[in-house]
């Protein structure tokens, strides 16, 4: 996994308010220049169109039982072959990225909304706030992932929500810690206490001179936490614990294929899924750091 590029405080007071003006834009042109982003991108938007196109683009209805085609492997007819209902690999891989996507998308905006308030807060304002909240973090990442998530989703109930639910609480800490620890040397940048010294309130202080200046590193690190958040889920759903039937999705296809090993197929294609998956947002990851890296130097 990349590591997060950490800007020296200079660097840091060098890009002031207003800097990051274009910031998304020049991004994204660093990322189409690097070739691993290139797939990155290709691979991310293929998945993408299929699960928002998922009705329109599959070829059978993904929960149809077909009980003349049970476990047909790869053909013409079903080019990714059939599952013990006889339905179709391809329609159920086509609508499982739908699913998996909203688990992982929602749960990694979720854990970074609140883990940038968090981190924001409790690096600035400091004091017995910072105390507790991080003390609060540090007993949340005592726990391994998966085990907490597994808790968390038990205690629910297991369904989407809580899938979502649960795999941003786990990952709540790491946005926190990170964001935290960029404030503690931005709080003392000679910006910010300039901003300060006018009277400008603490939300502006931290909306318009240190948010901008945080920002890219949280960007990219949410990028290798969604490859992990995609991994989780699927986990849950291996488990039962995730997304419920008759809703397909990848990890719960993976659980079905333990029962049938002569029937390859049915764990190949959604393990490949999963792959490709999970490469192309750390691939993506890879290029955003180098971005991140290229405008600091700049």
């Amino acid at each position: 996994m990349s590591a997060i590029t950490t800007a020296s405080p200079n660097s840091l007071a060098s890009s002031a308010p207003g800097a990051s003006r274009g910031f998304f834009l020049h991004t994204l042109r660093t990322i189409w220049r690097h070739r691993l982003g290139r797939v990155a991108v290709v691979l991310l938007t293929v998945l993408l169109v299929c699960a928002v196109s998922a009705p329109w683009i599959s070829p059978y209805d993904p929960t149809a039982i077909d009980y003349e085609a049970l476990l047909e492997p790869p053909s013409a007819a079903h080019w990714f072959g059939t599952d013990e209902l006889g339905r179709d690999i391809l329609s159920r891989i086509i609508y499982g990225a739908t699913a998996s996507l909203q688990v992982m998308g929602l749960s990694i905006a979720l854990a970074l909304v609140f883990g940038v308030v968090i981190g924001l807060t409790t690096g600035y304002f400091g004091g017995w706030y910072d105390d507790m909240v991080m003390r609060i973090m540090d007993g949340l990442l005592a726990f391994p992932m998966m085990i907490l998530a597994l808790a968390i989703v038990a205690t629910l109930g297991p369904d989407l929500i809580n899938a979502v639910i649960a795999i941003a609480i786990v990952n709540v800490p790491g946005f926190a810690r990170l964001v935290r620890g960029q404030v503690l040397v931005l709080r003392d940048a000679e910006f910010v206490q300039a901003a300060e010294s006018i009277g400008m309130s603490n939300l502006r202080v931290l909306a318009r001179h240190i948010w901008p200046n945080v920002q890219s590193n949280v960007i990219v690190y949410a990028s290798l936490k969604a490859s992990a958040a995609l991994v989780t889920e699927s986990a849950l759903s291996f488990l039962g614990l995730g997304v419920q039937p008759p809703t397909p999705t990848w990890g719960s296809m993976l659980a079905m294929s333990m029962q049938y090993w002569d029937a390859w197929w049915m764990g190949v294609f959604p393990g490949l899924a999963i792959f490709f998956t999970v490469l192309a947002l750390n691939f993506l990851g890879d290029a955003l750091r180098d971005a991140l890296d290229e405008r600091l130097n700049d």
